[in-house]
């Protein structure tokens, strides 16, 4: 992690400057390596480490690391290869770290968890497990195949939410900009006329007129309201409530399980195949999921501890399928858990960007309608009286 350091020099200049260290102490030892005395140290805050960066793309960095261990080198030379061709200093940093841990005589994936920042436990855990085995090449490739496994689904679901954001936003602008600038001009015209107006274009107009008189009052309430929205937002993910409430949608909730459930499999699956056991590796994906499915493993872990297989576990926690549990009594009658667990996550995959597809071709359309009603509609209102005026001249 990195440490905001103040340092005093011979020369009694005050400076400051940041320092990569595993702890307060190791940094300390660095800037006192320098000659400098350290004045005060603390560590970088969160949100500032996030704006300089992780530091590391983990996938990135493991297909690097697998392809140089399989070219025959060991771990202390690929690392030092790595740090040799790497120009950014975050990156550098992470990497000297973790050659200072090793030459210390520390194992990799204690050196690992010395960064949890950059490191997750499920990383560390198979890296771990892959120590025991001597087979790491192996182990990162399982992670880096698990990774584009979970970045594909992930993809798919950020395109499918592209076009529809777009169209959201190109529609409320259009609305926004007719109902306040257009309807105050036309509002002002039809005021003098001295028409009455159908009830309907009235009420938009004398709507037009209250914008075009308190414009700034409106951009700030709607300015307020979206912040606040942000913050219920976010509050309401971080309390688990929003996917509580997503869950209970009619057809995306269902969906919404499938998709937590195949990331769960594919996750124990990949332990699994790493020689990591079930046990352990459930207690390893507690952190990644939803509360709801993390209340379901903490039950299923008990019901194996008391000698109960993993299908019948899984099915009176409520974390299977029909499908899912075939495949996983498949598994226990082979002895091939982990591989059933990849190929449960690999058809529910299948399923979900199936239905993803399904959806936006669906949702579009509809959505594209709905704006145009919309749009249409201001249109509508604004012209009727035109229209009574023309029936009156013809």
């Amino acid at each position: 992690m990195q440490f905001d350091v103040r340092t005093l020099s011979a020369e009694m200049v005050i400076s400051n400057m940041l320092v990569d260290g595993r702890d307060e102490a190791d940094a300390r030892r660095q800037v006192e390596a320098r000659g400098l005395v350290v004045s005060a140290i603390q560590p970088v805050r969160a949100g500032l480490r996030a704006g300089k960066g992780r530091g590391l793309s983990l996938v990135l960095f493991s297909q690097e690391l697998l392809a140089l261990l399989t070219a025959g080198l060991g771990i202390v030379e690929a690392l030092e290869a790595l740090l040799e061709k790497e120009a950014a200093p975050a990156t550098r940093g992470v990497l000297e770290r973790l050659l200072g841990g090793l030459r210390e005589g520390l194992r990799f994936s204690t050196v690992l968890g010395e960064q949890p920042e950059l490191f997750p436990p499920l990383y560390i855990g198979i890296v771990k497990a892959a120590e025991g085995t001597s087979d790491l090449p192996r182990a990162l490739s399982r992670f880096i195949d698990y990774q584009q496994r979970i970045d594909l689904v992930r993809g798919k679901l950020v395109s499918a939410a592209i076009y529809p954001c777009i169209l959201l936003a190109v529609g409320g602008g259009v609305s926004l900009f007719l109902i306040g600038y257009v309807v105050p001009r036309f509002a002002e015209v039809y005021q003098g006329a001295g028409r009455k107006l159908p009830w309907l274009s009235q009420l938009m107009l004398d709507w037009g007129q209250f914008a075009g008189q308190h414009g700034l009052l409106l951009v700030g309430a709607i300015a307020g309201g979206l912040a606040a929205a942000v913050l219920l937002l976010r509050r309401l993910m971080a309390s688990g409530a929003l996917a509580r409430l997503i869950g209970r949608l009619p057809g995306i909730g269902e969906r919404v399980r499938i998709y937590e459930l195949s990331r769960l499999y594919l996750t124990l699956g990949m332990l699994s195949e790493g020689g990591i056991t079930i046990l352990h590796a459930l207690d390893t994906v507690q952190g990644m999921v939803s509360a709801g499915v993390r209340a379901g493993l903490q039950s299923a872990r008990a019901s194996i501890e008391a000698g109960l297989p993993l299908s019948t576990a899984f099915e009176s926690s409520g974390l299977t399928t029909p499908i899912s549990l075939r495949m996983l009594r498949v598994g226990e009658r082979t002895g091939d858990m982990g591989p059933m667990l990849t190929q449960s996550a690999a058809f529910y995959d299948g399923e979900i960007s199936r239905w993803i597809e399904r959806f936006t071709r669906t949702f579009e359309p509809l959505l594209m309608a709905a704006i145009g009603l919309v749009v249409g509609a201001i249109v509508v209102l604004l012209y009727m009286p035109i229209f009574d005026l023309a029936g009156d001249m013809s």
